[in-house]
């Protein structure tokens, strides 16, 4: 307990860990919100149907942002942990 006050050593990897997998569950829920809020603003509102060519087009473009979204949220926390797996191997190392 006294290393924790001290700032010897982090609870950070332990809750973001928690983070990844709160946003990983919450990124898909408000995109999908997001993409029905696009549909119903802006394609919703026009006259005429949209051709299928586009509709496909446009699922496959919220389907490739979706992904690069999920793989960056990714990337994002496997740094800041191993940025903090690094930290604690240094310290380990300090005499």
């Amino acid at each position: 307990m006294i290393d924790f006050l001290l700032f010897k050593t982090f609870i950070t990897p332990q809750v973001l860990i928690i983070f990844y997998i709160i946003g990983a569950f919450i990124i898909p829920f408000f995109s999908w919100l997001f993409k029905i809020w696009i549909q119903n603003r802006y394609f919703n509102q026009i006259k005429f149907q949209i051709k299928l060519r586009y509709k496909v087009l446009l699922y496959s473009m919220f389907f490739c942002c979706f992904l690069l979204m999920e793989l960056f949220w990714r990337m994002i926390f496997e740094m800041m942990i191993a940025y903090f797996d690094m930290h604690d191997a240094l310290m380990a190392l300090k005499p």
